[in-house]
């Protein structure tokens, strides 16, 4: 289990702009000027780029590369300005996280010169797959792959390893073998995400709470790990925090808003939410104060992802705090493709720092435009 690499000290204010894979493999994250929009900025800014957690190797094996990928595939020079790779997005750019993280392989891809087919799946799993199965049709030879979830992904992963296509993943993980169905996993410690979520939501309610978890979206790894990080630390050192409920928000506002008040009528004495990520948190928010209550105040609210919204919710009090999961994934990825068909190889988990917003950092976070 990777939750030993957990960064709780780490901030957005210290992370550099170093992206090492491996002990002897750096890139640069290569930004575009002329850009006009925070997200923008903030992606191309080097101390919010993304770092490997130190130490890097939370691997179970050797490195993977294109001679030991299982059914074999042909070595390529992803730079060539020839060699087609294709990214499926898993939800809508409409959410900041996604948004940045399609942004963020846009632009290695064209930094590198890279030619870049992209499908966006919105949600559905059976369209990832069918998007999936076009993008190797049009003769995408690689794939990055953010999935819907961890377990519908089989059709595609079979098809692509049949066309002898390496497969690398992002932010969540998929059911297989590393280096045979897949090449490996870049992405955050989601149960040590959650331990920290639970240090600070203790720590705001004076080790005594009553709590509300939104939970993801079912049958994806971030959710499992997310619910049972925070689960397992509540357990083991606060045992006046009591969660009275765990419901699924589905990481959507909406959802998160609607089911946060149907909870608050079932459980008044709810005074604390663990929220799975900022879209469920800022629908609580909003179910909240439509209850009469004060977010940050009555209700001590607690989420993962560092969206600006919810970061500048954290500086203004509404929240405790907000546990970032950075979605700069378009260095690393491409890094590792590079890697992947070179000598050095990739490691099948690559975990990543990420930044940890509080009251005490949020505002110099968001003024030095760290924050997506």
């Amino acid at each position: 289990m990777y939750a030993t690499l957990r960064a709780k000290a780490v901030t957005a204010a210290v992370l550099t702009a170093g992206l090492c894979l491996t002990a002897t493999a750096c890139t640069n994250s290569g930004n575009d000027s002329g850009k006009d929009t925070a997200t923008a900025a903030a992606s191309d800014n080097t101390a919010a780029a993304q770092q490997t957690a130190t130490p890097t190797a939370s691997a179970t094996g050797p490195a993977c590369t294109y001679q030991t990928y299982g059914g074999g595939v042909s070595k390529l020079d992803i730079t060539d300005g020839k060699t087609v790779v294709g990214f499926s997005q898993s939800e809508s750019t409409s959410n900041p996280f996604r948004a940045t993280e399609t942004k963020s392989i846009e632009q290695q891809a064209k930094s590198l010169g890279v030619k870049l087919i992209e499908r966006n799946a919105n949600a559905d799993v059976n369209a990832q797959n069918s998007q999936i199965e076009d993008m190797i049709a049009q003769g995408a030879k690689a794939l990055i792959v953010a999935p819907e979830n961890s377990d519908g992904l089989g059709p595609a992963l079979a098809q692509a390893k049949a066309k002898k296509i390496p497969v690398l993943t992002i932010d969540r993980t998929v059911t297989g073998t590393a280096c045979s169905d897949f090449v490996a996993f870049i992405g955050s410690d989601f149960y040590g995400q959650a331990q920290i979520a639970a240090d600070d939501l203790a720590g705001a309610t004076g080790q005594a709470a009553h709590v509300a978890i939104l939970t993801g979206t079912p049958g994806n790894n971030v959710t499992t790990d997310r619910t049972k990080g925070f689960q397992d630390e509540v357990k083991a050192k606060y045992p006046n925090v009591k969660i009275v409920a765990s419901q699924t928000g589905n990481f959507d506002q909406t959802d998160g808003q609607k089911v946060m008040e149907q909870l608050l009528q079932a459980h008044s004495d709810i005074n604390a939410v663990y929220a799975e990520n900022d879209e469920m948190a800022l629908g609580a928010i909003q179910a909240i104060k439509s209850a009469g209550k004060t977010p940050g105040k009555d209700v001590k609210i607690v989420s993962i992802d560092g969206i600006q919204q919810m970061v500048q919710n954290v500086s203004s009090g509404l929240a405790v705090a907000d546990i970032e999961t950075n979605p700069r994934f378009g260095p690393l990825a491409f890094q590792a493709l590079q890697d992947f068909y070179g000598t050095a190889g990739v490691q099948d988990k690559v975990i990543i720092k990420d930044g940890h917003f509080t009251t005490a950092n949020a505002k110099q976070a968001l003024d030095q435009g760290l924050v997506y």
